[in-house]
């Protein structure tokens, strides 16, 4: 981490975070066609790497990490969430990731420590 980065180890950095997501989407989904019987370790998959790379970034965050995997079969999903927080450290990052079978959205919330 460059030096001119100030404030950068407490604050929720969105893009940062919005790559982990997708890369532990695409290392633990990829290209898989939708199957009920591997979307409990596929979910699992996905929140393991999400915060073992959240880690890694040696932020004093707290981390919440959810993982919703369901098959493109025209049925509707709605979600909502709230956060009370303090906005200049803490965050949230929701990615929406399809392919062709499903949908797979992961929302990654820090909390400053």
């Amino acid at each position: 981490m460059a030096m001119d980065d100030v404030g950068e180890e407490t604050q929720f950095v969105v893009d940062e975070v919005s790559n982990i997501i997708k890369e532990a989407i695409e290392a633990s989904i990829g290209g898989n066609t939708y199957q009920q019987n591997k979307v409990n370790q596929w979910t699992t998959n996905v929140v393991e790497a999400c915060l073992g790379n959240l880690t890694k970034l040696h932020k004093a965050f707290k981390y919440i990490v959810t993982c919703t995997i369901m098959q493109k079969n025209g049925a509707g999903l709605h979600s909502a969430s709230s956060c009370y927080w303090d906005n200049s450290t803490d965050g949230s990052c929701t990615v929406r990731w399809e392919n062709k079978t499903m949908y797979c959205i992961v929302s990654v919330y820090g909390l400053a420590v």
